[in-house]
């Protein structure tokens, strides 16, 4: 009785273990049943029928990276580059992906191969450096209609490396480099040009200022010089009006007189001075005249000459 006790204990124990199935977070398993696809388990705990379902196959729902192998590709331009590049993508049937394809890795990788190199050959090689983009794009567009049979959405496909030739990488750096240069002369030149540009700006801008400063130091001494007569004549007039003023006051006309006849007898004297030749006038009447109008005005001047005013 034990033994029999201990085989059903047994096989309890081995019946468990065949019911029982713990699918991790995501997970998903197919299961079949006599060789017939049944259901895909979730994950958490669930049960078999044990000796009838199987799991028959295991697939991981996260997205997966898939490393796709370089590959030499023809641009429109005949020219051979290398290629590589990652692909990334996602299970999202798993009863698909189970019987959808024999390897659906091996599937997407070569379809991954031959859409990059249908695309490449549609490009010429300096576009491929540009549209990078537009190839990840195409890429996966055409992957992502396909895998939709095999269970799966592709999600990106991204270029690591586009590698020309040798030659032709040589070729593309001297491009640069004249290209450099160029630029550079380019550079060169319009500054130079711009210099020359601000020298004749700040010499045009110079020589204005110069010639309205000049301009504008006429004016003022025009103006100076114009104030200064004005001045000058305004002076001259108002000694004029005073004299004049004199002139009309009792006993001016006969100082005139006496002026006009002292400054002659002094002129002659200076003339006699200052030259070793004896200068007589050609009508010593006038002279006598002068000197006699001078001695009497200054004889009759006490006698004639007027009042002191009254002080105000």
């Amino acid at each position: 009785m034990e033994a029999i006790a201990f085989v059903l204990l047994i096989a309890v124990i081995v019946f468990v273990s065949q019911s029982l199935r713990i699918v991790p977070q995501q997970n998903a398993w197919v299961v079949e049943r006599l060789g017939k696809y049944h259901a895909t388990l979730t994950p958490g705990l669930n049960l078999l029928v044990p000796f009838i379902d199987r799991l028959a196959y295991k697939h991981s729902l996260k997205e997966i990276p898939l490393d796709v192998p370089s590959q030499v590709c023809i641009t429109r331009d005949n020219t051979q580059l290398t290629v590589d590049g990652v692909l990334y993508f996602q299970v999202t049937d798993p009863m698909r992906a189970s019987y959808g394809s024999s390897n659906y890795v091996a599937a997407i990788t070569q379809l991954a191969q031959t859409t990059l190199r249908s695309v490449i050959g549609k490009m010429e090689l300096d576009k491929t450096f540009e549209e990078r983009e537009a190839i990840n794009s195409a890429v996966v567009s055409a992957l992502d209609e396909a895998a939709l049979n095999w269970g799966v959405k592709v999600l990106r496909y991204e270029i690591k490396d586009l590698t020309p030739p040798a030659e032709i990488l040589r070729a593309m750096q001297q491009q640069i480099t004249a290209e450099r240069e160029k630029r550079g002369l380019i550079a060169a030149s319009e500054g130079r040009k711009q210099e020359q540009i601000n020298i004749a700006t700040g010499e045009r801008e110079s020589f204005i200022a110069r010639s309205e400063g000049e301009k504008q130091a006429e004016i003022n001494k025009a103006q100076g010089e114009a104030a200064a007569i004005a001045a000058v004549a305004e002076a001259s007039a108002e000694a004029i009006r005073k004299i004049a003023a004199a002139i009309r006051e009792p006993g001016g006309e006969q100082a005139v007189q006496l002026k006009v006849a002292e400054r002659a007898v002094e002129a002659y004297a200076q003339l006699a001075r200052t030259n070793n030749t004896m200068i007589v006038p050609g009508n010593m009447s006038e002279v006598a005249g002068l000197i006699g109008t001078a001695m009497g005005l200054l004889k009759q001047g006490p006698a004639t000459a007027p009042p002191p005013a009254a002080p105000r």
